[in-house]
């Protein structure tokens, strides 16, 4: 089945709305949070309209609340390929559910346990794990960055990796780079050495399709609002490790999972917005499930267009992976700088142009750190309702600044 963008493009009602400057904005900030699809918007609004009560109560909203939530789990399951809808928690962010999720596995480790950490990832994979470590005298080791093409270097994993590593947190994709990572491979060489394996597949979920279950991992978080969705995180983890860790919780709630991760009332109306989100994937992919399938090869042309377009620009430098032969190895993320110009110039610049960019470092720390760009670096990131048309239009608006 051919990919239609343009039908895509008429299920998100922002797109179509102008700016200030009377013009359609581009929307190239997708990896900070992208625009929703209609379906999210229908779905909040009919659960304050029908539904709106709090949890386990024996009443009408209360038992429509509770029978939404867990059809959308078992949605987001399906999505994932969890085997268990038990198995998927709910927060307000992927970094809360982190933080919940490293202060419980802490209370399993003992002084000088290892930890390793890699120079890619995004800050709320790594600022959690080096709290613990700080706390519970821990060791962290790192796993070091390619810079010629920001990929991982694997020598350092395996250096890194001893028998007395307990934990290691790894990126899916790279929230700067874009670069999608061997999260399998990695993970079966800590799974041999007996450690846990946390995974941060934010920046993946929107573009390639997760299957939990082939990464081999023990947990995995994600957040909806980068994938056409509301403001919510999602934990997926074995339903025993949900079950044995000591998770914080107050005294009343469930002891169960998922519920004994999901602190204080759910924001019961985001997540009916999420079953939206479930329903336009589902929708787009044929009613095989809800995926972002259909939208591979498209981001894929759409990424060597934006690669092929910057390197015909004059004082532009890309980061990352450029090869258009390796497009399967990255998502449609990507890094550059302009000569005679800071990233915060260049972004000003574009958002003038209602071309809208990011700049800085967007908390990924170390891998700026690592390529020595303390002000960091221009990120555009594309995805599925994106055009050609627009990545003219950025290249048009660079021009003007040669």
């Amino acid at each position: 089945m051919t990919y239609d963008v343009l039908a895509a493009r008429r299920q998100f009602p922002s797109l179509h709305r102008p700016s200030e400057h009377g013009r359609t904005p581009v929307y190239f900030d997708n990896p900070a949070g992208t625009q929703v699809v209609q379906d999210v918007i229908d779905r909040v609004t009919g659960y304050f309209l029908t539904s709106n009560a709090n949890s386990g109560g024996t009443f009408e909203t209360s038992r429509r609340t509770d029978a939404m939530v867990e059809g959308v789990r078992a949605k987001v399951a399906r999505f994932l390929g969890a085997p268990n809808p038990h198995e998927i928690a709910f927060g307000p962010n992927m970094t809360t559910l982190n933080f919940a999720l490293s202060r419980a596995i802490a209370r399993t480790l003992k002084p000088g346990d290892e930890i390793i950490l890699t120079r890619m990832d995004h800050d709320a994979n790594v600022s959690p794990w080096l709290r613990i470590a700080a706390d519970h005298g821990l060791v962290v080791r790192w796993v070091d960055l390619n810079v010629e093409d920001c990929t991982l270097n694997l020598d350092s994993f395996e250096a890194a990796l001893t028998d007395r590593t307990k934990v290691v947190c790894i990126v899916h994709a790279s929230n700067a780079a874009g670069t999608i990572n061997p999260v399998a491979h990695i993970v079966a060489m800590a799974k041999a050495a007996g450690a846990l394996t946390v995974v941060d597949a934010v920046q993946s979920a929107p573009h390639i399709p997760i299957d939990v279950q082939a990464l081999g991992c023990d947990f995995l978080l994600c957040s909806s609002y980068k994938f056409f969705g509301p403001h919510l995180g999602i934990l997926w983890g074995h339903y025993d490790l949900l079950a044995e860790l000591p998770v914080y919780k107050v005294r009343p709630s469930h002891d169960e999972p998922p519920h004994r991760w999901e602190t204080g009332t759910g924001c019961y109306e985001l997540i009916a917005g999420l079953g939206g989100v479930m329903d336009y994937l589902d929708r787009m992919n044929g009613g095989r499930g809800p995926s972002p399938a259909p939208f591979v090869a498209y981001e894929r042309e759409l990424t060597t267009a934006l690669i092929t377009m910057l390197e015909h620009v004059p004082g532009v430098r890309i980061y990352g992976i450029t090869d258009a032969n390796r497009a399967a190895e990255r998502v449609p993320t990507v890094i550059f700088e302009m000569d005679g110009y800071s990233p915060e110039q260049v972004a000003a610049h574009l958002a003038a142009q209602d071309i809208y960019v990011w700049h800085g470092n967007y908390y990924a720390v170390e891998i700026m750190d690592r390529l020595g760009k303390p002000d960091g670096l221009v990120r555009v990131g594309l995805t599925h309702y994106n055009t050609t048309e627009e990545i003219d239009r950025l290249g048009v608006a660079l021009r003007m600044l040669t």
